[in-house]
């Protein structure tokens, strides 16, 4: 990881400015936003990492920094990508720019609704009870609940969407639901 903050938003801003132009290939794709390979080696450097090290409410610079991902992640070359793994990988950025951000919204309401689709769609993957697709959908539900994006979309009819967001919670929970809540209470 960076060493320091200048370093960080450095690395922000190259791993942003890399995703304005994304590559053609979904494995070089995953490989600047996420953990792709499974094993037991993950390199340090991906944007998910960059942005769960940013702190909420970051100064000026930091905001500026973030510019570029931000631009990047609301493109609907990446936010409707095809591949379902790197929408999975952009809705876990996507909830780390939202904490961020929070209280306030990163996008207009629209993109927010689109966002907050997408998230509830990474929820499936609470139905796998082990690995890094359970991991992951952990770390978005619990940022989902500590920003409580709720409050950051409330100008918005949400009612389709948060009965989906319920079912989607309520069918894959299953088993892990004392996790899940352990996880999500604190």
């Amino acid at each position: 990881m960076p060493d320091s903050e200048i370093e960080l938003q450095e690395r922000l801003k190259e791993a942003g400015n890399g995703l304005l132009n994304p590559p053609s290939s979904v494995d070089n794709l995953l490989d600047l936003l996420d953990c792709y390979d499974w094993g037991a080696y993950c390199r340090e450097d991906k944007l998910e990492r960059f942005l769960s090290n940013v702190d909420q409410a970051p100064p000026r610079s930091m905001q500026d920094a973030l510019l570029p991902t931000m631009k990047a992640l609301i493109s609907s070359v990446l936010l409707r990508h095809s591949d379902e793994d790197v929408r999975f990988a952009v809705a876990s950025c996507m909830s780390e720019i939202t904490r961020i951000t929070a209280p306030d919204a990163p996008y207009n309401d629209d993109q927010m609704k689109e966002i907050f689709q997408l998230t509830v769609a990474s929820f499936k993957k609470l139905s796998h009870a082990s690995g890094h697709c359970y991991t992951k959908a952990i770390s978005i539900l619990e940022n989902v609940a500590r920003v409580r994006v709720k409050s950051l979309v409330n100008g918005i009819d949400f009612c389709f969407t948060n009965f989906s967001c319920l079912c989607h919670f309520l069918k894959d929970i299953g088993a892990t639901a004392d996790s899940m809540y352990c996880s999500i209470s604190h």
